[in-house]
Order: structure tokens, then C-alpha cells, then sequence
């Protein structure tokens, strides 16, 4: 009997300190924290990551509008003048965004014949090309809103023809 009562009285007294030990011991706070704190830690590396992405076919696609509107305005042979050849820069616009690993599909591409200062006086208006290249990036940043949206990004590139 008299072991019965030394049982009762050490579990009594066990559960009396457990909630005063749980409280001051700290052995699952790092764990806490760290799993409060590793979803905003994917968040901003992937998020840089698609960002960098973003930036990458950004200056692909400057690169290759820059490309396009060089090849429109060079002349194609001797005696063709000042003839604006849409079908090649286009086809540089293209070669120039597979080189950058990006799908030409997708891509947007339009090539027109502007007049860059249209206020001017006649003889000193300036004709060149216009290149506008739109293509859609999809952002997939978790635990954000933009995580699955899709943007277009567009470069546009005015050259002027050089005689």
C-alpha cells in the first residue's frame, strides 16, 4: 500500500511540473521558427530566380528587336536603294530569339516603315523602322499572387536609315 502512495505522489508531482518545464525549455523553438521562416525563404529564392529569368528574355528580346531593325534597314544589293526587306528582319528576329532559347512562337513580332520626327520640315524628316517584339513569360512564385501569371514583356526598337 504504502508503494501505491509513493507512485501517486511521484506522478502528481510530474504532472504538476510539465507545463512549468515545457514552458521553459526552449528545445522546440529553433524548429518552430525555422518552419515559420522556410516558406518566405523559397519565396524570395524562387522569386529572384523567375525575376533573373524575367530580366534574361527582357534583353533577349531588345537584342533581337535591335537585330531585327538592323537587318530591315541594310540594303540587300547595289542597286536596290533604299528598299526595307521586312521578310529578313523578321527571320533575324526569329534566329536571334532561338539563339536566346526562347520559343519563336510565342513570340509577337511587328515590323513597320515610320517617319521618327514627323514635325520637322520635309527635307529634314527622317525615315527608318519600327520593331516591336511582345513575349509572354509566366511567373511561378509560390505563396504569392503572381504565382502562374503569365505577362507580356515587350521591347520596341525605332532605328533611323542611315544614308
Amino acid at each position: 500500500m504504502k508503494h501505491m502512495c509513493l507512485q501517486k505522489e511521484i506522478s502528481t508531482r510530474v504532472h504538476s511540473s510539465l507545463p512549468r518545464r515545457l514552458a521553459s525549455e526552449a528545445s522546440g523553438a529553433e524548429l518552430l521558427e525555422f518552419a515559420l521562416v522556410l516558406p518566405v525563404l523559397v519565396m524570395l529564392l524562387l522569386g529572384a530566380v523567375w525575376i533573373g529569368r524575367a530580366v534574361s528574355v527582357y534583353q533577349a528580346l531588345g537584342r533581337a528587336a535591335r537585330e531585327g531593325a538592323r537587318v530591315a534597314l541594310a540594303t540587300t544589293c547595289a542597286t536596290c536603294g533604299n528598299a526595307t526587306n521586312f521578310g529578313a528582319a523578321k527571320t533575324a528576329v526569329n534566329d536571334s530569339l532561338t539563339a536566346a532559347s526562347l520559343d519563336t512562337p510565342d513570340a509577337n513580332i511587328s515590323i513597320r516603315q515610320i517617319t521618327l520626327n514627323p514635325g520637322d520640315p520635309a527635307n529634314y524628316q527622317v525615315n527608318g523602322v519600327q520593331v516591336i517584339v511582345v513575349y509572354p513569360i509566366e511567373l511561378d512564385i509560390p505563396f504569392t499572387p503572381w504565382n502562374g501569371a503569365a505577362f507580356n514583356l515587350t521591347s520596341k526598337v525605332s532605328m533611323r536609315r542611315e544614308f
